[in-house]
Parts: structure tokens; sequence; C-alpha cells
């Protein structure tokens, strides 16, 4: 009801249709999944769902049941909105109703990857949802070629958000080390290191609008796609995880998960 949307799951080719046209919109004409796979997925039981203004589609999440050493969740592989509905709760409404949709099904955790370097990302993540993210990789997807990611490393962040506790934005810790620090030009800070990760853990700053950074400076940005990669895997190796994203100083709070 707060994003003006109705719900409702994806099943005929022309609704598949629609969502590759919202696909088109963000990412551009590259590395789609076609529609057959869309139709494969939905008679498979991983049946993608839809966020309609009235008849029209706004919005999509696409997911399916995968395995790990954790057991049984929900990948949740794709999530977008059209241009004009971004940053209106449009999102947020997909995730609850990936959540409950899943929760249904017996799928207690969902997984999905994001850039650490885009902290409206993590602030939506980590911070509004109250998911984790435990694990971190380099070059996670290789190159890709679309109007996103064309040009940049694919590191990832992987996301475990646990079904059963209702969405709760996380609280900000206070006291750790500021292990990464973006300090200078508030627009396009330089990456500074600054110490390691205590036992209690240790914050990782990143820029506020890094795809600004990558049109403005590529070498500033290529700076702080290996800064941050240095420092995130830093604090995982040390037993830490990611466990919320302070807002104000664009900071991951990664800390031991028995403290999270």
């Amino acid at each position: 009801m707060a994003a003006n949307v109705d719900l409702r799951p994806l099943s005929s080719l022309d609704q598949f249709d629609d969502a590759i046209g919202i696909m088109v919109a963000t990412w551009g004409p590259f590395q789609l999944p076609p529609r057959e796979v869309l139709t494969a997925l939905a008679h498979s039981g991983n049946v993608p769902l839809g966020a309609y203004d009235g008849e029209h589609l706004v919005g999509f999440v696409l997911g399916w049941a995968g395995v790990d050493d954790g057991g049984l969740h929900v990948h949740s592989h794709m999530l977008a909105a059209m241009p004009d509905r971004r940053h209106r709760g449009v999102g947020y409404a997909l995730k609850l109703g990936q959540r409950a949709q899943a929760l249904d099904q017996d799928i207690h955790v969902a997984r999905w990857t994001f850039d650490p370097l885009v902290a409206r990302n993590a602030w939506f993540n980590l911070g509004k949802l109250g998911a984790v993210a435990d694990r971190f990789g380099r070059a996670f997807y290789g190159e890709m070629s679309d109007e996103i990611n064309r040009g940049d490393r694919t590191d990832r962040l992987v996301v475990r958000w646990d079904l059963d506790s209702a969405p709760t934005p996380r609280a900000v810790r206070v006291g750790l080390p500021t292990v990464l620090a973006a300090e200078g030009d508030p627009v396009a800070p330089d990456p500074v290191r600054r110490t390691q990760p205590t036992a209690q853990g240790g914050l990782v700053e990143v820029p506020l609008d890094h795809a600004e950074i990558r049109r403005r400076d590529p070498e500033l940005a290529s700076r702080w796609r290996d800064a941050a990669a240095d420092a995130l895997e830093t604090c995982f190796a040390t037993g830490s995880i990611a466990a919320g994203f302070d807002r104000d100083r664009s900071a991951y709070q990664l800390v031991p998960e028995a403290l999270r």
C-alpha cells in the first residue's frame, strides 16, 4: 500500500515480456535471461513476482530455490523497477512479497548478491531489511557487459536474510575502529587505510556515490574498488560478517557473528 502497487505472480508469456522490458530499462539489452528460462522457472515452482500499478508492470523480483552448506534457501537474483518508480518503495514491497512467498513454501532463508560500493543498496539490504552479508568475492560474476557493470570488476557481497524474523532496521554500533576511511572531497573522497579490525570488528567506509566517481574519475573509482576489497577481505578473514550499515557515515559494520 505504501508503494501504491499490487503484487501478483508472473506466469504468462506477455508478463514475462513486460519483465524483460524492465530489465532492458535497468541494465540495457545485455545478458538478459530469455523468456523460455522465465517460463521454466515459473513452471518449476519459482514464480517471479510483479509489482503492478493498475495493469502496468512497474517492477519485479526473480529468484529460485537453491541449496548450499546451510541448506535450502531462495536465491533472489534480480530485482528492478521502472526508472520513474525507483526509490519509492517498490523494491521493498517486492522483497516483502518474496519473503512471504518463500515462507509459504517452507523456505526460511533468502540469499542474493550486491556490489559493496553501491551504498544505497548496502543500506537497503543491511540497514532497512536487516539482512547480513556473510561472504565476499572478487570478480564474482567475471566480466559483465551490461550498462551498469561494464568496465568494472564485479566484486560482490553475498547476503543472508533470515526470513522468520520480521524485517527490522539494525541499530548502529559505536566504538568500532575504522579500517577504511573516505577522506577529503566529500563528493569524490580518497580511500585511506587506517587500521586493522579488532576482536570486536571494524568499519569499512565507502563513497556515497561510486557510480558518479566512475564517471568523473575512473582511476579513483578503481582505487576504491581495490581498497574496499582489501578491507572487506581483511575483516572477513577474522571471522566477521557485515551485520549493519551506518547510513550517515556510509560505512559497513563488520562484527563477529556471535556479536551481531
